[in-house]
């Protein structure tokens, strides 16, 4: 077997080879990949291109002897020289990575030779000359090595610049969120195949596919061409595995034993005592929980027809199960929980002919939650006597696509896809009893009306939702690329339709719940709404107070996206490169009546500018740059608050007994039913929901960096990003302030708005309906509103070094310094763990953004990752992932200015720590997180490599840091919360995964 050397020649050529074709390949969330390079000029010279799935397309050598074919799925290829129909050349097992060009050339000296010379494998070149974009690609390959938690958010850490979000937030199935380069967790997008599968309620996370069944998972963190948008954070996307024209199959068996789980540490006041303590200092037993997983997974794939008609079949069953010791002041001290998690793959390939083809895809991500609920004595620490059965949960949801590829001519190509989605949020209580009312916050209740011990009942359930509710999606795409000269011309249409269907809930019993209270007596609740201090009421003179919560909210609504865009791939020369994009977005969201609250149809165009340049001609040395606008559509859930008739009133009241149940008796109300969001049940006129002209959340993003190799193993590189959040949407609570705006125009109106929905930062106009039924515009400009500029920027310097895999090992080392500032992290809050993307706590009244400017919550000033793997014999490879990230800044908020007032109506949130301004990072910051898993894998010679054993270790040194704290100091104006400080979100605790594989 002849071995063939890369030449200068081909080096050069790469560049212009590869980029012609460079439009036909998607790029973000792209399923294909490109075969391109070069070839020796001659008459009658085709190269013929067979994939193991039977795919088969031949294209001409052009006059200058390049040649390109692309849009082709992943797979191994045989790329075969011919002449006049004769066989000159063959090249074997060529590799496709997902969204790049391989570089496949033929020497002239061995294409002059009498007989056809075969080669086996391909060199990639070191670096992608034909990228623009920022993006890392982990094969299965690397997978099945690397010790990594099995899901697509902990496979994306590995890229830089990514880190899990401190809020805690969780995807559909239970996986930690992540935030890409300082943006919030819900701005993200999520791809399977080419779909999207982001959650459209809130953002937050998506499906993903058996883990066995990832060919490739590609991480965009910048720089993405016009074809795709709605993200301006990251991009995840999964490509699964196909079938071939040979039979595979296999099988696994992975256990995380409970034996070999640390211990997680215990969580205590921080901050002095409650009235009513339950274990003294003690918070929160975490010691004791119990955790132990097992999964079970198969596949099976390969020719229904051969050459034509192909299927692969994945499925993984994953069940945990544990004890959890809730918090003292929990109403479910004690869960025995169990987790099972189905998740399914299925994919149809059919080669129609070698110029069209169609692919079907089926996929299944699922978490079903069940438990039984028991009694705790958090002092002994004993389980008690059986409470009840845990609410029975269902999640995530099922997801079909079909897409079609048209090889219309050797340069046009045209594709189709369309597919749907339902995500379920089954959530049915367990033992629920109707005659008993939910009451909380018991270690506040008053000590001597109960004994010195909080007293309650068994009601678990606070409120209720439709079992059924769920989420639902729709998304079509067409694309057509055409080839014309050094040009590749793209165009094509993104359209998206959401629903959330009887989303909302109500409270359970009587529809309404109550918790407990102590203020000081001598000090009002709240000024802004209105609830004076207990001190005046009987049964008020030490501050103790119970409060009635009555909450109903029941909606469906949707929303639909459209997108067009077009895009020129210009080969400007041998080593320049131009991506030229542009892309069109719209988007409407309609209530729960049907009637839209958001429309916006005019034009929001979205420039795509990115370039390479080839410094040496050979592919060695890459200098590439990209500035691009990206626009993010409005989810669901603001049709549901906003522009819905949520009910959600509070109602004060002093008392002078427990009964029980743990009820307030003896009552004296001395407030009325109060809102801080002026939730009370009243279906807003959907012309005035939104500010007129409403501008969409949009980010400009500059990328400019380089990439070199290092002789024959090495490849660095190094990257600036700046990143500036230019618009958003929130929603803006101090309806009185646009009111008397409106009376001082002259106005008579009566607003019934929760809230509005407007652009932060900026001057808005409202829409306010007259007492006669006119519609009145009533202007304000920012100072007005009481806001400074919205500001949200982030700038990163990235450094790499990589070294490919030889066959011996591989390993990447990623630095990145950066910074995250402004006044708002975005779409959420993740130092409250607020999920209500777009209408978070941010931007409701100006007393609550004073004080806001600063480092935002998603801030990591460094991020060191090193990770790789190392064959030390063929039995037996070692692997490892290590992480460094310096801590999130600390947050501390309390009531208002140095009286502890109340105006914005929103308690103890404002951005004053004891009485004293308090701006994000002027309290200093949580420690790092340092996290290091290693694994090792035994493959006996004996069963020719088919079998495997595997070991990993995950968090060695078993660091359990804070990735958050609770960051409320008062429980009420003046009133130290014993909580501020704890840690609410943790690393994992260490623990072991065994497993054997079998693969045949």
């Amino acid at each position: 077997m002849k071995q063939i050397r890369s030449t200068a020649t081909r080096r050069r050529l790469f560049v212009a080879v590869a980029t012609i074709l460079a439009g036909t390949q998607a790029h973000a969330q792209s399923t294909t990949g490109a075969i391109t390079g070069q070839a020796p000029v001659a008459a009658g010279e085709t190269v013929l291109i067979q994939g193991d799935s039977g795919l088969s397309r031949e294209v001409a050598v052009d006059d200058k002897g390049r040649y390109a074919a692309g849009q082709l799925p992943l797979g191994n290829y045989t790329v075969i020289l011919r002449k006049n129909g004769a066989e000159v050349q063959k090249r074997s097992g060529v590799a496709l990575r997902v969204g790049a060009s391989v570089d496949v050339s033929f020497a002239a000296q061995e294409a002059q030779a009498l007989d056809a010379v075969t080669v086996t494998g391909n060199a990639l070149p070191a670096i992608d000359v034909a990228a623009v974009d920022s993006r890392s690609v982990i094969t299965a390959d690397q997978l099945a090595k690397l010790p990594l938690a099995r899901n697509a958010d902990e496979v994306a850490r590995l890229a830089p610049g990514v880190i899990a979000n401190s809020g805690g937030y969780t995807g559909p199935t239970g996986q930690r969120l992540n935030s890409f380069g300082g943006s919030a967790a819900s701005e993200n997008a999520y791809y399977i195949n080419g779909y999207n599968v982001t959650d459209p309620q809130r953002g937050l996370g998506g499906i993903s596919l058996p883990y066995g069944a990832i060919d490739q998972q590609e991480v965009y963190t910048g720089g993405y061409s016009a074809q795709y948008g709605r993200s301006d954070g990251g991009v995840i996307n999964q490509v699964g595995k196909r079938g071939t024209n040979e039979w595979h199959y296999g099988a696994q068996i992975l256990w995380e034993p409970d034996f070999a789980r640390a211990d997680s540490v215990n969580t205590y006041y921080t901050n002095g005592l409650p009235a009513s303590p339950v274990a003294g200092s003690l918070y929160k037993p975490n010691r004791p929980n119990r955790d132990w997983v097992t999964t079970v997974s198969s596949y099976v794939g390969g020719p229904l027809v051969k050459d034509k008609l192909f299927f692969f079949l994945a499925g993984e069953f994953e069940r945990e199960e544990g004890v959890t010791h809730n918090a003292v002041d929990n109403v479910s001290p004690d869960v025995h929980y169990r987790y099972d998690s189905p998740r399914w793959y299925g994919k149809l390939d059919w080669n129609i002919t070698d110029s069209h083809i169609l692919e079907l895809t089926s996929a299944s991500s699922k978490r079903e939650t069940q438990g039984t609920i028991y009694d705790y004595d958090y002092t002994s620490g004993v389980r008690g006597d059986r409470i009840g059965t845990a609410d029975n949960i269902k999640t995530g949801g099922d997801l079909w696509s079909a897409k079609y590829t048209g090889y219309i001519t050797d340069n046009l190509t045209v594709s189709a896809l369309y597919g749907k989605m339902k995500l379920d949020q089954y959530d049915q209580p367990g033992d629920y009893d109707e005659s008993l009312t939910y009451v909380d916050g018991l270690i506040n209740q008053n000590p001597a009306l109960n004994g010195g011990s909080p007293r309650g009942n068994n009601q678990t359930v606070q409120t209720l939702v439709d079992p059924g509710r769920s989420t639902r999606s729709t998304n079509t795409r067409i694309d057509v690329t055409y080839t014309l000269g050094d040009h590749t011309l793209s165009a094509g249409i993104d359209n998206q339709v959401t629903q959330a269907i009887d989303q909302g809930s109500t409270a359970s019993a009587g529809g309404y719940y109550w918790s407990y209270g102590k203020a000081d007596p001598n000090v009002p609740i709240s000024t802004g709404l209105g609830v004076p201090a207990t001190g005046g009421f009987p049964n008020g003179g030490q501050g103790y107070y119970a409060i009635r919560h009555v909450v109903s909210s029941l909606a469906s609504v949707r929303a639909t996206q459209r997108a067009q865009y077009i895009e020129d791939k210009w080969q400007v020369s041998d080593r320049w490169l131009l991506s030229l994009g542009l892309r069109n977005d719209q988007f409407e969201n309609f209530n729960r009546d049907g009637d839209a609250y958001v429309t916006q149809h005019r034009p929001q165009w979205a420039p795509r500018l990115g370039f390479s340049w080839d410094v040496n001609g050979d592919a060695s040395f890459k200098v590439f740059g990209n500035a691009g606008r990206y626009y993010l559509g409005l989810p669901l859930n603001p049709g549901l608050n906003a522009a819905g008739a949520s009910l959600s009133t509070s109602q004060y009241f002093t008392y002078g007994g427990i009964d029980a149940q743990g009820l307030p008796t003896g009552l004296t109300a001395f407030s009325q039913p109060v809102s801080s969001n002026n939730y009370y049940g009243i279906l807003p006129d959907p012309r005035t929901v939104t500010a007129q002209n409403l501008k969409s959340e949009y980010q400009d993003e500059f990328i400019l960096g380089f990439q070199k190799t290092a002789g024959a193993n090495w490849v660095y590189g190094a990257k600036a990003t700046q990143r500036i959040l230019r618009s958003a949407i929130d929603d803006y609570c101090d309806v009185d302030r646009i009111t008397a705006k409106a009376a001082a125009l002259g106005y008579d109106v009566a607003a019934t708005n929760s809230c509005y929905l407007f652009n932060p930062g900026r001057a808005n106009t409202f829409t306010l309906i007259d007492v006669n039924g006119n519609d009145v515009s009533v202007p304000l400009s920012n100072k007005e509103l009481g806001f400074q500029s919205l500001k949200r920027r982030y700038y990163a310097l990235e450094g790499f070094l990589e070294h490919p895999f030889d066959g011996t090992w591989y390993a990447k080392l990623d630095y990145v310094f950066s910074r995250s500032y402004g006044n708002t992290e975005g779409q959420l809050r993740s130092d409250l763990q607020q999920t209500a993307a777009s209408t978070s706590e941010d931007w409701d009244n100006s007393f609550i953004m004073e004080h806001t400017n600063g480092v935002t919550n998603n801030d990591h000033r460094h991020q060191l990752k090193l990770y790789g793997y190392y064959q030390v014999t063929p039995e037996w490879l070692v692997s490892a992932n290590l992480s460094l990230v310096s801590g999130s800044p600390k947050i501390c908020l309390g009531y208002y200015g140095p009286d502890f007032t109340d105006p914005g109506k929103y308690g103890g949130s404002y951005h004053y720590c004891d009485g004293k301004p308090s701006p994000p990072g002027s309290q200093g910051r949580l420690p790092w997180i340092r996290q290091l898993d290693i694994g090792t894998t035994y493959r006996p010679a004996f069963a020719d490599g088919k079998l495997a054993f595997t070991a990993s270790v995950f968090n060695v040194a078993n660091e359990q840091r804070p990735l958050n704290i609770y960051p409320y100091s008062q429980t009420d104006p003046g009133v130290a919360d014993p909580q501020y400080g704890q840690a609410q979100v943790r690393q994992l605790p260490r623990y072991v995964r065994f497993g054997v594989t079998y693969d045949f």
